[in-house]
């Protein structure tokens, strides 16, 4: 009772204005409809409980070093957009949310995977809530396609380059939208663990994979295909903005991409121009594209744990987060959302063949990592790049990622 009594006197005074906290929020993966539909939400909490936040905006392109240096210098939020990426890099500095969360009254419609993948910290200590999965899978133009003779989009990798390089015969068409700029990596896991037929990035004495033959031809695969003008020579520096401006412009005929394409894509073409199919399988019969999420979550360093608990809990609540992931192009956390009309359209069926599939099977990156941010986001860029352009061989990119993430896991071992 006395309990009651406080939260109810505490609820009051924040109402009357007399107590009001000052939040900032630091959003990583930015577009103008992204922010201004998180302003709405977020200008729905500050109606509902008195306190204010500061949202700042990061470009994704420059988001990893900006909000690095933000951190570094003193300057942290108290929330923040949390990619998994960079999970592995910061969770030791971000609150637990797991005692907030017991009593949340949203927490047994979370899906099990959201809450696996908001927990994949040292510890297993819940650390953020996941707002949306992001899994790759083929966007195909119908009438490219059709035009180059055929009726399907590729079933295996094979084909994916044999309809590429038809495509690719006409002047100014290519068959692939490549990612050689930011953002890229999912790309090179995705054909790397492929045509390896597993999704395991070490062995069993912690070694990394990706320098393995089979990885490694999984990584020429892309490479061969842009050296050999299947896809547009300025894609080596080609972002996400850039991948979906050149399919839906008809430039390229595949994409793979997340839900969130779909957004700009279903904007600029008809429906019947283009769909989505499941990503091409390996030589083993088996594809595996990349799952990866983003989330809410709150520094440790925080004056204001309980609001900013409260402001997650309003971004994640099933209202919000069925609302943002319409918009923002992402797969739910709640169960049932699936459901729901929006995500039972054609348009999403490469996706949930995917989720349903006994042939892919979604893989993870190994966020859990420290250093992944870091990995993924500079290196591999870098890297890439050099190799796409024929600077370095692919054997010595292959090398490079490997005593990269091999000393890394090592690290994450020896820390457990």
């Amino acid at each position: 009772m006395k309990t009651l009594v406080a939260s109810t006197a505490l609820a009051a005074i924040i109402g009357s204005g007399a107590y009001a906290a000052d939040l900032k929020l630091v959003e990583v993966i930015t577009s103008p409809e992204r922010t201004e539909t998180l302003k709405s939400m977020v200008a729905e909490w500050e109606a509902q409980t008195g306190h204010t936040v500061e949202i700042v905006s990061l470009p994704w392109g420059q988001a990893f070093e900006k909000f690095a240096t933000m951190v570094a210098g003193g300057d942290i939020p108290d929330v923040v957009e949390m990619p998994d990426r960079w999970l592995g890099l910061y969770s030791d500095r971000l609150m637990d949310l797991g005692p907030h969360f017991e009593t949340w009254e949203h927490a047994d419609t979370l899906t099990q995977t959201t809450i696996d993948m908001g927990s994949a910290t040292k510890g297993g200590k819940l650390k953020e809530i996941p707002y949306g999965f992001y899994l790759r899978a083929m966007f195909y133009n119908k009438e490219m396609l059709k035009e180059a003779g055929y009726d399907a989009p590729p079933a295996t990798l094979e084909e994916f380059r044999e309809i590429s390089a038809k495509i690719s015969e006409q002047d100014g068409k290519y068959g692939y939208c490549l990612r050689g700029g930011p953002g890229g990596l999912n790309g090179w896991m995705m054909m790397a663990m492929t045509m390896r037929g597993a999704q395991n990035y070490f062995d069993e004495d912690g070694k990394s994979t990706l320098n393995t033959p089979e990885a490694v031809a999984g990584l020429q695969f892309l490479i061969d295909l842009y050296q050999d003008g299947l896809a547009p020579r300025d894609s080596v520096s080609w972002g996400f903005n850039e991948i979906v401006a050149g399919f839906y412009s008809g430039t390229c005929a595949f994409l793979d991409q997340d839900p969130d394409a779909l957004i700009a894509i279903a904007q600029r073409m008809e429906s019947d121009r283009f769909a989505v199919a499941p990503m091409p399988k390996g030589p083993d019969g088996l594809s595996f594209p990349t799952i990866g999420y983003a989330g809410w979550a709150a520094f440790d360093s925080t004056d204001h744990k309980d609001e900013a608990w409260s402001l997650i809990g309003h971004l994640s609540n099933p209202e919000s987060n069925i609302a943002w992931a319409k918009r923002v192009g992402v797969i739910p956390i709640h169960k049932g959302a699936d459901q729901d009309p929006h995500f039972r359209s054609e348009q999403f069926a490469g996706w949930f063949t995917e989720l349903n599939g006994d042939a892919w099977q979604p893989m993870s990156m190994p966020t859990y990592l420290e250093g992944f941010g870091y990995f993924a986001d500079s290196l591999v860029l870098e890297t890439s790049q050099q190799a796409l352009l024929g600077q370095i061989s692919v054997e010595e990119m292959a090398d490079e990622w490997a005593e990269y993430l091999t000393e890394e896991y090592g690290k994450w071992q020896a820390d457990q």
